[in-house]
């Protein structure tokens, strides 16, 4: 019998979905629940069918699965930031690692599978990074996260990702925004001035930055913002203003003025200084982010006598970690900000065989190429789409043998480790890091070479 809305059934949650949603069947048709885990037996509310497929909503748990555990967060059914809270870690781990292995096989169709999955130390307040959703009522501000899939704010100051000391900004914003009557961004209507507030740490020194993203040129009354977010954060470094008046969802706009202090703050990674900007790419968890580049370090077995080619470089963080053990390194970025930040922490760290060029990595590669640039050895770490498939015939045209490829999608991995494999390399080894714990995100470190 074909499933219809508002129906309920039983439902024994048998896998998990790329984002972490339980997956059973009802009469051979496949039913997707949020918030269950394998080994869960369910009653699920029938929220959307399909053709072939149904969406439930977890109503009641009949026999939990060995591994569920009770959520420590409130809110954590609600806000689509987390998707794990209600299983073991130990579990997530096992999740993290067979979805690896298995996007290698289903989407690669590559026999191979992952040498071991790095857990953190730390899943709580790991995140040096925040991005709050925000919106005004009556005077008052609301910070949070968004539900999942849709942009309707989840209440929730008091995030377990995040420093807890970013509570005392989220305070400092809210007497602001009080006292000054300040209006939230609306996107129906474009108009209201605050769309996002931002906070920054860099756990190894504890400076912090402070950002408000505006519908506008300037915000009102800056005295007593600064005054107030120098009282919540006793390592303050950086106080700005982000610009982004587009009608879009992207949160950070073209334009940062600096309304106190410094325009960045610096951050340590494996003995090297970075000064990161608002919008330069650095990774949420320090201290996984240092096992991630260690990995990468020990794929590409650096000799000293290497020209290492690093695309999307972003502030220079995995390249110049790598700069003394090459002869030289050339990194390809695309937002200027985070070429120029790359350019001072080479100069921070004495780093003087390193160059970085300002452009996408198809164009940059092509930059090299005309340079007469010849890369020994790639690394490359893209954004969550993956590579140009353009890029790799550049990489062939180079006579680039060995491949470092970072990934934070194991999809995209698997589709492009195919490609490359098409160019005769092939995967020598495969280890997953998680940079992301409690969230359905995971990191990949692959080695791809080929018989010169």
């Amino acid at each position: 019998m074909a499933l219809r809305k508002n129906d309920e059934i039983k439902l024994n949650i048998e896998s998990l979905t790329s984002d972490g949603s339980g997956i059973g069947r009802y009469d051979g048709q496949a039913v997707f629940v949020r918030g269950t885990a394998a080994g869960d037996e369910i009653i699920a509310h029938i929220i959307k069918t399909a053709k072939n497929y149904a969406v439930g909503k977890l109503a009641e748990i009949v026999s939990p699965a060995p591994c569920r555990v009770e959520p420590d967060c409130p809110v954590a059914s609600k806000c689509g930031g987390c998707s794990f809270r209600h299983i073991s870690y130990a579990a997530e781990l096992e999740y993290k690692l067979s979805r690896v292995n298995d996007a290698m096989q289903r989407i690669g169709h590559i026999d191979i599978e992952a040498e071991e999955i790095l857990g953190a130390d730390e899943i709580n307040r790991y995140r040096n990074k925040a991005q709050y959703p925000v919106y005004v009522e009556n005077g008052n501000l609301t910070a949070g996260f968004y539900a999942y899939k849709s942009h309707r704010v989840i209440p929730c100051e008091s995030c377990l990702l995040q420093p807890a000391e970013f509570e005392n900004g989220i305070a400092a914003f809210s007497k602001w925004v009080k006292k000054n009557n300040i209006t939230s961004y609306d996107e129906k209507t474009g108009k209201g001035l605050l769309r996002h507030i931002y906070f920054r740490k860099a756990f190894a020194t504890g400076q912090v930055m402070a950002c408000a993203v505006i519908n506008g040129s300037a915000v009102p009354d800056k005295e007593y913002l600064i005054e107030l977010l120098q009282q919540a954060f006793e390592n303050l470094k950086s106080v700005v203003i982000n610009i982004n008046t587009e009608n879009t969802n992207v949160i950070l706009g073209g334009k940062t003025v600096t309304l106190w202090g410094d325009d960045r703050i610096t951050d340590e990674l494996l003995g090297k200084r970075f000064v990161i900007s608002p919008e330069s790419f650095y990774q949420v968890n320090h201290a996984q982010c240092e096992r991630l580049y260690q990995t990468a370090a020990e794929f590409a077995n650096l000799q000293g006598n290497e020209t290492v080619l690093d695309m999307f470089c972003g502030a220079g963080t995995i390249g110049l970690t790598l700069a003394d053990k090459c002869k030289s390194l050339v990194g390809v970025e695309i937002v200027p900000s985070a070429v120029e930040n790359a350019r001072e922490n080479a100069a921070l760290n004495g780093v003087a065989n390193a160059r970085f060029i300002c452009a996408d990595a198809f164009e940059g590669a092509k930059q090299i190429t005309e340079m007469g640039i010849k890369p020994d050895i790639a690394i490359v770490d893209p954004p969550r789409k993956g590579c140009q498939k353009e890029l790799f015939d550049v990489f062939d045209s180079l006579g680039i043998n060995k491949i470092v490829y970072v990934s934070c999608d194991p999809a995209t991995l698997a589709r492009d480790a195919a490609i490359l494999y098409d160019k005769g390399y092939e995967i020598k080894r495969l280890k997953a890091v998680d940079l992301f714990p409690r969230t359905v995100h995971v990191e990949t470190v692959c080695l791809l070479s080929r018989t010169i």
